[in-house]
Formats: structure tokens, C-alpha cells, sequence
């Protein structure tokens, strides 16, 4: 059997790590599968997750020049009803469309974190934090425009 990008195999984890699991696979060939690639919630710990002797089926993801075999979890089953992926609905403020903010100033004390009822997903979480990192590098370089048209050493 040879292995094909977007084939899905059965394995057995034959060792965790914390930044993923390696798979044995048929033909006694290994994968790894990332962490990120475990489950379609956030994975602060492998072994939350999987444990070793776990039989799971995986999708191959990708094949590098080496022939190491990267392998999926998440992407060998259905996503659950609602991923808060791309097509999810956007809850409060956040960027607009263009990069533009939307909704009035913030305080000085936002931290960025948008509470909801359901859990975020890595990538949901990863794309709050860039937003708020752009919005704070923002006024931080207004602020320094500011104060070197004052003449540099702010208020005296």
C-alpha cells in the first residue's frame, strides 16, 4: 500500500509527545500527527486526548521530500455541527472587513478576550489575539508620532 495525500488509513499511537503523537501505520511505516491536528478544539495536552495503543484513524496530510508521513485526526472525521470556523457567525466588535475597527474607542484596560458560551478554537483564539496585537501596535505608534511632534520627551 502505498501512501497517498488525503488517503485515510487505520494506526495505532505508538508514542506521545507534547507537541503531538506518532502513528504506526500499515506496512510498518510511522506518521506524526501534529497536536494541532488531534481534535478541532484547542489541545493543551496530547494525553488529554489520545493515549499510546489507541487504535485511530488518520488522513495523510502530507509527505515531505524525506518521506516522513504527516498525518491528521481531526481531518479523518466529520467537523462537529458548529467549528466556529470561517463561515461561523462573528460575535461582537473585532475588524471589520478591510482591516477598518468597528464599534467606538477602547479602554486602556481591554484585554482582547471575547467570552461566549461555546469554546473558541485555536485558530479563533489566534485570530483574536493578532487583532488585538495589531489594534495595541497601532496606538502605540500614534502615541510615539505624538509625543516626537511635542518635541520628544512627552509631558514636563
Amino acid at each position: 500500500m502505498e501512501f497517498e495525500v488525503g488517503s485515510i488509513v487505520e494506526g495505532k499511537v505508538s508514542g506521545i509527545t507534547k507537541f503531538g503523537a506518532f502513528i504506526s501505520l500499515p506496512e510498518n511505516r510511522s506518521g506524526l500527527c501534529h497536536i494541532s491536528e488531534i481534535a478541532y478544539t484547542y489541545v493543551n495536552d496530547v494525553k488529554d486526548y489520545l493515549q499510546e495503543g489507541q487504535e485511530v484513524k488518520v488522513k495523510v496530510i502530507g509527505i515531505d521530500d524525506s518521506g516522513r508521513i504527516n498525518l491528521s485526526i481531526k481531518k479523518a472525521q466529520d467537523p462537529p455541527p458548529h467549528s466556529g470556523g470561517p463561515s461561523a457567525p462573528r460575535q461582537g466588535g473585532g475588524r471589520a472587513p478591510g482591516g477598518a475597527r468597528s464599534g467606538g474607542t477602547r479602554s486602556a484596560g481591554f484585554t482582547g478576550v471575547r467570552k461566549s458560551a461555546e469554546p473558541q478554537t485555536f485558530e479563533d483564539k489566534l485570530k483574536q489575539f493578532m487583532a488585538s496585537s495589531d489594534s495595541k501596535l497601532s496606538e502605540l505608534k500614534i502615541n510615539e508620532r505624538r509625543s516626537s511632534r511635542r518635541g520628544g520627551g512627552g509631558r514636563k
